[in-house]
Order: C-alpha cells, then structure tokens, then sequence
C-alpha cells in the first residue's frame, strides 16, 4: 500500500454501481433514494462506474460502454447533472457513507472533447491516425501521457471531482498509465482532501506481459501500491476461477495468496470480490448456491476490502451487459441478509486488528484472524464436500457467528458446513498458519 494508507482501509465494504441498469429511471434519482438501504448493509463506500457522457463513434451496442468516455469533466445527461451529482455525494455524506468514482484515464472515446481540442495528447498508429494499444477495444483510442500538459488537464480533472465530493477514484487499466503520473496525482490531491481512497485496476499478468513485449507502460501490482491503497487481485484471479471450478485446484489458489504475502510490498491491501461488471456472477459461475455463498463468505473473511457488485444482494446469476439497456432484476434480495452479516464482520474488532492465517484446504478452506484476547475461526466449503475435519478448536458448543446457529466440536473434529460457518475462540488457543507450497 501507499506509505500513508489508514489501517481501517483493509476493512472497507465497496459497493460498485453501474447508474444505467441500476433502477427503472436509469439516473442519480434511483441509487439516490436506495443510499440509506446500501449504508445498512454495512456498506463503507458507493463506487460508481463511470457518469460522464459516452462517446457516438464506433459505440458498442446501442448505448455503447460507460467506458469510452467523450467528457471527463460532465455527468452524463441521461444521469442527471454535476449539480445533482453533487446532492447525491452530500447526502452519502450524511448517511456515513464515501463516494468513488471511475476515472478511465488509458483511453478517451474516438469523438471526445480532448480528442478534438487536444488531438496532440492521443497515441497514433505508424500512420499518424488515432489509434489504441489493446485491438479489441475498438470502441476507445489511448491518450499519450509523454504530453506533459495532459497530466495538469487530468490531474485538475480529478480535484473537480473532490471539490463536488468524491472521496475517491477506482483508476480503469491502471497498470498501463504511467506510475508516475499516480504519484503526481496522489500527492496533489492529498493537500486538497486528506485520506483520499485510491483503487488501481492492476490487471492479468497475461496483460502486463504482452504490454512489455510491445514495449508498452505495464507496472506490476508491487509497483502500483507506491500510489494506490488498493488494489484488484487480478494477479491471482485465473488461480480462483479454476479453484471455483475444481476443488482440487483450491490449494494452488491459497499457496498463491500466500505469495501474495510475500511479493507485495509490506501490508499491501488487495480488494476481494467474487463479481463484478467485468466478471460472471458468482451464481452463474459456481457449481452450486451453497459453494457461490461459501466463497463469498471467504473473500469476505479473507485479507483486504470487500466489494459486492449490485444485483448480488438478489442472488442475480446474469451479469449485464455494459453496452445495451440491461436493468437489474431485484426480485425478493434473498442475499441481503447474509451480505449484511458480513459487511458488519469485516468490522468485528478481530479483523480489524487481527492477524490473518490460512489452515486447510481441503475438506474445506479454513482460515482465521486472531489477536491477543481472541480469534475467528472460518471453515468454508468451497468445494462441496460433505465430510467430517479435524479442527484446532477446544471440545464443546460454539455459536456460528454467520447463521447462529450451533456448531459442536467432538474429539477435536466438526461437521463441514453445507457452506461456511465463522466461530469465536478463545485467548488461550494458539493457532499456527499453514504453508502451502505452489508446486
């Protein structure tokens, strides 16, 4: 993480938002009025994927992605306005909760502003047309930041934003914007509001190195947590989607988490997820509901912040599409309940001020915080095995602080759960975490 990243940054619940599928009006008005339920979930933080106008040129779909942008500096006017906008942030303020925003600074629509005043700031093929790095973005054209003007526009950009009360940006592809100008940003932003919440979207590893061959800007998540808080945990994500798959892949995903451990700078703080607009639902990715809930409840209790994808609270198996009218179907939000319980765990003094292990892998994941007075003990069955396993904890009857329910452990073994159960120990219970070797 940044050098000066607050501690209670890993304990943040981000809520990701995209305002056109999100209610019937498609606009500010629909989140606005649903921000006191989201704040009771347990929720730190709304993320709003980007609210600036789309671009007409080469749009994908009919109303094209939010991420071909044609004005940094406007909401988008089927949204609502900078004006309203700005209510919208004041009321999150009152309610306690933070406002990001998406900033998508690789790249401009082929028609946006910058592009026809400041057509000098924009990457060009070998004949001299505006062009980008990535082919299957045809939708975009990357911005060159060898323009040292650009970096003043973008940065004067970003304290727009502040200034209308933003506390914090989710940065697009951020790997592929040089660091430096991060730094810059981070540093400039700071003095005008302290405690800024700054997201990179580190990305694939695949990426970074195709980028490199190209002799393209393609920093390593290590390098990004010299100006980010936060970061995606894409590094690692093929490891989890074949772990959700397969059981049997589960203990190279832990061994890779751990070397995560290892290879990031001290207390790098990763952002957690099992969905989000880039990805499938979990529950239309795991092979069960029981294994989509005990995943989620592991990356809930797993190291780093937590982000739920709206829609998750409805147990919603579709994953809408970024560039056609695709509203959410909200239905009876079966999941909000279990969402809340572990929005409300993230801040269980033992995760805030506790030390993370990971135990097993198999028959289930078990993983647990401790600090010096006591513990939370987590077994998830992400593999959906119906089995007994030994446990470290003491004989006895402990409540599951998940369902409530009882939990007995007999001759130092327990029933796996049908999907995750999250118990209680006591002081006196030393609990050593375990390596797992990624060959």
């Amino acid at each position: 993480m940044a050098v000066d990243t607050p501690h209670r940054f890993r304990n943040l619940v981000i809520y990701e938002v995209f305002i056109r599928n999100y209610g019937s009006s498609g606009n500010l008005a629909d989140v606005t009025k649903d921000l006191p339920r989201i704040r009771e979930m347990g929720v730190d933080v709304v993320w709003f994927m980007p609210i600036h106008p789309i671009g007409q040129e080469k749009r994908k779909g009919e109303l094209g992605s939010p991420y071909a942008i044609s004005d940094y500096r406007l909401v988008h006017p089927g949204y609502g306005t900078n004006k309203e906008f700005e209510l919208l942030c004041q009321y999150a303020h009152a309610l306690g909760l933070k406002v990001m925003i998406d900033v998508v600074y690789n790249h401009t629509s082929p028609d946006s502003l910058l592009a026809a005043q400041h057509p000098d700031w924009f990457y060009r093929d070998e004949n001299g047309r505006f062009a980008n790095t990535e082919p299957t973005w045809e939708d975009i054209i990357d911005l060159d930041y060898s323009q040292p003007d650009l970096w003043d526009y973008q940065i004067e950009t970003l304290k727009q934003w502040v200034r209308l009360g933003v506390d914090g940006f989710r940065c697009d592809v951020a790997t592929a914007v040089p660091l430096a100008f991060w730094q810059r940003a981070r540093r400039e932003l700071a003095k005008l509001k302290p405690d800024i919440i700054w997201l990179a979207e580190t990305t694939h590893t695949d990426f970074i190195r195709k980028r490199r061959r190209q002799g393209l800007v393609a920093h390593a998540d290590a390098e990004m947590h010299a100006a980010f808080d936060l970061s995606y945990d894409y590094d690692i994500w093929p490891a989890w989607e074949k772990a959700v798959a397969d059981g049997t892949a589960v203990p190279h995903y832990l061994a890779l988490l751990q070397h995560q451990q290892a290879t990031l700078p001290a207390h790098a703080l990763k952002m957690r997820c099992v969905e989000n607009h880039d990805q499938p639902r979990i529950m239309g990715r795991a092979p069960s509901r029981a294994q989509a809930l005990a995943w989620t409840a592991f990356q809930a209790f797993n190291e780093g912040a937590f982000l739920i994808y709206a829609g998750q609270e409805s147990a919603s198996p579709h994953q809408p599409t970024l560039f056609d009218l695709d509203p959410i179907k909200w239905g009876d939000y079966g999941l909000q309940s279990f969402l809340t319980t572990l929005c409300r765990m993230k801040k269980d003094e033992v995760l805030v001020e506790g030390q993370f292990g990971l135990l097993t892998a198999v028959p289930a994941i078990t993983a647990h915080w401790q600090t010096e007075n006591e513990g939370l003990y987590g077994v998830f069955n992400v593999s959906g095995v119906e089995d007994v396993m030994p446990t470290p904890l003491p004989n006895g009857e402990y409540t599951d602080l998940l369902g409530g329910g009882p939990v007995l452990v007999r001759d130092g073994e327990m029933m796996v759960p049908e999907t995750a159960v999250i118990l209680r120990y006591p002081d006196q219970l030393n609990i050593s975490p375990q390596s797992f070797p990624l060959t």
